[in-house]
């Protein structure tokens, strides 16, 4: 179906992140402390009965470039999961491998939007509504789909891994690459521990 209609796809991808990672219980949908949603309950939702297809759902999660999904096959039946991302507090994130040195990262970047710096610049980063603040080990100049950053970002906030890590923060690499870190007990990350700023165009940014 997908391949004659992009647009369809990504309205899935859209709706499957949403579902998975937020509103899965708000519309009904049993949702388990692992994150896994039976596929044959999606098919049910408003959204997607009679438009989309398991095999639909399936190929969304083979060719997600960022590597957002997971599935899980049942004797009777297929689920899904979000591979992070989620605000719903029951769930237990998986294979997330617990950052105990900064000696295998590279770069720990978030991505945000310049109309959120001054508040990020004062108070330093916050997991909002979400487990997890989440960041990427890839830089915005690669050539490559990045996971954890968005593309549209305006700026890109550099952490020093290494004084987080000494300051008791946690940091762990969710299963498609992605750093989370839930912050401190408050759920922030500080300005402190910004290694450097930048703006799209590689100017920096004074904090």
């Amino acid at each position: 179906m997908f391949k004659t209609n992009q647009n369809k796809k990504n309205d899935l991808g859209k709706f499957l992140s949403w579902i998975l990672r937020h509103g899965a219980l708000k519309e009904g949908i049993p949702v388990g402390v692992d994150g896994f949603v039976s596929v044959n309950n999606l098919l049910e939702h408003k959204f997607v009965q009679g438009r989309f297809t398991e095999r639909d759902i399936i190929e969304v999660v083979e060719t997600d470039e960022k590597g957002r999904f997971a599935l899980r096959l049942n004797e009777n039946s297929l689920d899904i999961r979000a591979n992070q991302g989620h605000s719903l507090n029951h769930i237990q994130e998986l294979d997330l491998k617990p950052i105990t040195s900064p000696i295998n990262v590279t770069c720990v970047i978030h991505g945000t939007f310049l109309k959120n710096w001054e508040k990020i610049k004062s108070e330093g980063l916050h997991r909002m509504g979400r487990n997890h603040i989440h960041f990427s080990q890839d830089r915005p100049d690669c050539n490559k789909q990045i996971s954890g950053l968005r593309k549209n970002s305006e700026i890109f906030i550099y952490i020093n891994l290494e004084a987080a890590l000494a300051s008791g923060l946690k940091f762990f690499c969710s299963a498609n690459g992605v750093i989370l870190c839930p912050g401190n007990q408050k759920g922030f990350i500080e300005p402190i521990f910004f290694e450097k700023v930048c703006r799209s165009d590689g100017s920096l940014l004074k904090f």
